[in-house]
């Protein structure tokens, strides 16, 4: 999620071990057909609950369970399947015209009827209002929305653009009742009407509570009777104590590596919990800066990626809570490589950074600043970046330092250009490889690093957009990814794991931890 040119506030620590539990509760474990409601905990906090303002994991967690979106992806799916949607396609062949029929009888969680109306009125709501820190800046490519009868929603493109449908069905494309939501303004009272699973019963800095939507109509089962989810606010110690009191029955984006390796080393009898680990598309990079005098110079990139361990990063740091990365589309996305790898190896070589050194003309230590921000991307930055600086240093060829700024200022120190090398994370909108690649690349993009290819920009990037078949642009998204790794604007570091702890009573979390970042309090039931 870029925020406008930002980039996510999430726990930098999304994973656990490799050799943790996985597939916790399974479909035998309980139905939750008994009403058993479940506590939920999390570090981050939900933003926003007008889902024309949120672009963050916390709110559009929240949109995920008390909206719908025309489309959503299955459990462990990257591919969208009709939701609110009895069906959808692209009737041209040109990608341009994408035409939605709605189920019958969709109602919202206040009775009123939901029609094309309010389908068309969400997306030019968004549009209009146009909120700094909300997903309007997903879509340029709406030209308009057309309805042509109460059942039939016509979206018009501006270009070709073949994601459109993994777009809306992301929480970006969440649907709200015209009859409740201001054309001009946000909603500022806490409240949200949508036609997902949940209502949102309340609303407060600590907690949320949901019960579930009898009006909902759409593919999820919902397997409890509600959830509360109560916010710790990046409070890591307490969400531990509160999971281990059985004050909350889950522990979902927050702890860190330290806590679930804590956890999961406790040998005592009768702690209660079980660590759930899946998949996740959660990535991070070092960014460099092609204007400065320093990072700009290729042999000076080139060296730093010849000398970036990963796996000491992974173990020593994350506690192999996350895998290392060598390319900017991790695995299990469409087009994913190791270019990186490829490129540079998975150990590190002083001779090889030496001579990317010298064929620069750097015979001297280079000097280096690499610069984080110490919670915008989770409590161990600061630590990992402190570890590559070592690792630079070691070889001799480095004197490298680490500064750690608040965010805010981070982020205009960016746009000012006054970083040479510094840190960025990722959460994918939806699990395709144009959300990790058209982001980055061209003028304005969200890296602020002055990076331009006109192959990405001009050629990969538009013909894979637009493009309906999204496995036949494997090659083109591999070119890509080649070219990356050899003008080096990125270096990526890791790919998180995601995870949740869990009372030993609890099931179906395996079902919310997967590439489309979609948690589904549905399927998640209790004893």
């Amino acid at each position: 999620m870029n925020m406008r040119n930002q980039w996510p506030a999430v726990s930098v620590v999304t994973g656990l071990a490799a050799g943790l539990l996985t597939g916790c509760g399974s479909e035998t474990g309980g139905s939750g057909s008994a009403g058993s409601s479940v506590v939920i905990g999390m570090s981050d906090d939900v933003l926003a609950t007008d889902p024309a303002s949120g672009y963050d994991p916390g709110s559009w967690l929240l949109f995920n369970n008390v909206f719908q979106s025309l489309l959503s992806f299955p459990n462990g799916g990257t591919e969208p399947e009709p939701e609110a949607a009895e069906e959808c396609a692209f009737s041209d062949t040109e990608t341009k015209v994408y035409k939605c029929t709605l189920k019958d009888g969709l109602k919202f969680s206040n009775g009123d009827a939901l029609t094309s109306k309010d389908v068309k009125y969400s997306f030019d709501r968004m549009l209009n209002i146009d909120d700094a820190a909300g997903p309007a800046v997903m879509f340029p490519m709406i030209d308009t929305v057309e309805t042509p009868d109460a059942e039939t929603v016509v979206f018009n493109l501006k270009y070709a653009d073949a994601t459109f449908p993994s777009k809306i069905a992301s929480g970006a494309g969440s649907i709200v009742d015209h009859e409740q939501y201001s054309s001009n303004g946000l909603r500022k009272d806490n409240q949200a009407v949508g036609s997902g699973p949940y209502k949102l019963d309340s609303f407060t800095d600590d907690r949320a509570v949901f019960s579930v939507n009898t009006s909902y109509k759409g593919t999820a089962t919902v397997k409890n009777s509600g959830v509360t989810l109560e916010f710790f606010h990046g409070n890591q110690s307490a969400l531990k104590k509160a999971l281990l009191n059985s004050e909350v029955d889950v522990a979902y984006r927050g702890l860190a590596a330290d806590d679930i390796a804590d956890i999961d080393n406790d040998t005592s009898t009768g702690k209660g919990v079980d660590i759930v680990e899946g998949t996740g598309a959660e990535v991070q990079h070092l960014v460099f800066n092609m204007d400065d005098p320093v990072t700009g110079r290729l042999g000076v990139r080139k060296a730093i990626a010849y000398l970036l361990d990963r796996e000491a990063l992974v173990n020593k740091v994350y506690q192999d809570t996350a895998t290392p990365l060598y390319s900017i589309i991790p695995a299990g996305i469409t087009g994913h490589n190791t270019a990186f790898f490829d490129a540079y190896g998975a150990r590190p070589s002083k001779a090889k950074a030496a001579a990317a050194l010298q064929a620069e003309g750097i015979a001297d230590k280079v000097k280096l600043t690499l610069w984080s921000t110490p919670s915008r991307y989770g409590p161990a930055t600061d630590q990992e970046f402190k570890a590559i600086a070592q690792q630079l240093n070691a070889s001799g060829l480095f004197d490298a330092t680490v500064k750690s700024v608040a965010f805010d200022q981070y982020e205009k120190d960016i746009a000012e250009g006054k970083y040479g090398v510094y840190v960025k994370g990722w959460v994918p909108d939806y699990p395709d490889p144009d959300n990790f690649t058209a982001p980055f690349f061209g003028e304005g993009n969200v890296l602020g690093n002055n990076f331009t290819n006109s192959t990405i920009t001009g050629q990969i990037v538009p013909e894979t957009a637009a493009r309906a078949d999204r496995a036949s642009t494997e090659s083109e998204y591999g070119k890509l990814q080649d070219i990356v790794a050899e003008q080096v604007p990125v270096l990526p570091i890791w790919q998180a794991k995601q995870y949740a702890i869990v009372r030993d009573n609890v099931y179906g979390l395996e079902y919310c931890l997967d590439a489309s970042t979609v948690f589904r309090f549905w399927e998640i039931s209790k004893d």
